[in-house]
């Protein structure tokens, strides 16, 4: 069961959090089981978080979902541009701890989904669903989703 959302008055923050809810519903009405959101596998470590853990039941997969919330697409930007290296890994650390703590033994993979939108907009969000991106060693139980 997703936890409640705390008010906040950061507006960057309850864009995120609206993200976070459209990317959620998509990955629903796409048959993913929804594991956790905001997940925080290593309490000594706050930088580490995954955004949504969702089961992928057509695959067989665990997939770990980084968020990515825009106001507008942007023709001077590629996809994938706020997760540099540095975010990379930590998501492969969270990712990794999250494995280990919950015992997961099966295969699994590392999806981005990016919202384009605001929440009170008239047109509806545009969605970006980015599965298979190479987090992960080759030897570990990634699934290679661009073979």
């Amino acid at each position: 069961m997703p936890r409640q959302r705390r008010e906040t008055s950061n507006v960057g923050v309850r864009h995120g959090e609206w993200g976070e809810d459209v990317a959620v519903e998509f990955l629903r009405v796409h048959g993913y089981e929804i594991v956790d959101r905001n997940v925080r596998p290593c309490s000594r470590d706050r930088r580490l978080e995954i955004d949504v853990v969702a089961y992928d039941r057509m695959y067989d997969v665990m997939t770990f979902v980084e968020v990515k919330q825009h106001a507008q697409r942007s023709p001077y930007a590629t996809r994938l541009r706020s997760v540099d290296r540095r975010k990379r890994d930590l998501l492969r650390r969270a990712c990794r701890t999250w494995i280990a703590k919950e015992r997961w033994t099966g295969a699994y993979r590392f999806d981005v989904i990016e919202v384009y939108g605001t929440p009170n907009a008239a047109c509806r969000a545009e969605i970006d669903h980015i599965p298979g991106v190479r987090l992960f060693e080759k030897t570990e139980r990634f699934v290679d989703w661009n073979r």
